[in-house]
């Protein structure tokens, strides 16, 4: 059974780093493979890439090796840990490792973006204990930022050339001049559902955003690039290093209790038009769980 731990500022300092450490490489690996498997533009996939929940629903070669290369240096730096990644699967249950850490990991987020060419796909690793995320980052592949967190020490963005920012959402207080960020179902009955909602939403914000990746959405909430993010049907892969990054840039975020197939909302929001933005989701019917 797992046992009982208390985690100390160093101890979380500690867990950010391997976070960032591993997927900083896998970021690196994943780069590197976009040109040789696809090309510089366009997505000829060369046979590398399958689906999965739907046609629309892609995993390439590079997304299981980034898991391969993130699960074999995890295990090298802490083999008393659980782990639960997107493509191989591990621990669906919490802290299931002698240590009381499960990892999970997105070994890339906005998979169609990627093979697209289209720059915004993220690595995601995040340390839990229990379900909750206590240290994480994520890695914009093609322009090697990384945002990264531990619990109660705030949240910081080093780009490529090391420069280091502290994240702070923005101060923002109307919601008509929010930027809010979604994202969209493989499942085509969900898809129609979180269709009309932003059709009815768009009319009361700023503008919508779809980036087609929600860990990259998430931090963008962190670093004021958008001011909310609201999808529904994530899995603990997509949120659980971006919703760190978020929560300690200051975000009111709402995580879902369970994997992506029951369809709860995920949310992130800046702290002046949190409130405003949850009573607009609720008017909406966007609070309840979107059907399969």
């Amino acid at each position: 059974m797992p046992v009982e731990q208390t985690f100390t500022e160093s101890d979380l300092a500690e867990l950010r780093e391997v976070a960032v450490t591993v997927a900083r490489e896998a970021a690196t690996h994943v780069r590197a493979r976009r040109g040789e498997l696809f090309g510089p533009l366009g997505s000829n996939d060369g046979g590398s890439v399958r689906t999965k929940s739907s046609h629309t629903d892609p995993v390439t070669v590079a997304d299981t090796e980034s898991e391969d290369l993130i699960r074999a240096r995890l295990r090298e730096l802490r083999p008393d840990d659980a782990f639960l990644g997107e493509e191989s699967g591990g621990s669906q249950v919490a802290g299931t490792g002698a240590s009381g850490v499960r990892w999970v990991v997105d070994p890339i987020d906005g998979t169609v973006n990627f093979v697209y060419g289209i720059p915004a796909s993220a690595v995601s690793v995040a340390a839990q204990v229990d379900g909750r995320s206590i240290a994480g980052a994520v890695v914009d592949i093609a322009s090697g930022d990384i945002y990264a967190a531990a619990e109660g020490a705030g949240a910081t963005l080093t780009d490529a050339s090391g420069e280091v920012t502290t994240l702070r959402c923005n101060p923002v207080t109307d919601l008509r001049l929010s930027l809010v960020a979604t994202g969209f179902s493989y499942s085509p009955a969900r898809r129609a559902h979180q269709g009309a909602i932003v059709a009815v939403l768009l009319p009361r914000v700023r503008d919508i955003r779809r980036i087609g990746a929600a860990a990259l959405d998430l931090c963008m909430v962190a670093a004021g690039r958008v001011d909310a993010h609201y999808e529904h049907g994530l899995n603990p892969w997509d949120w659980a290093a971006g919703v760190l990054v978020a929560t300690e840039a200051g975000a009111v975020v709402r995580l879902p209790e369970g994997f992506g197939d029951v369809g709860e909302v995920t949310v992130a929001a800046a702290p002046g038009i949190a409130v405003a933005f949850d009573d607009l989701l609720t008017e909406l019917g966007a609070n309840h769980n979107a059907p399969n």
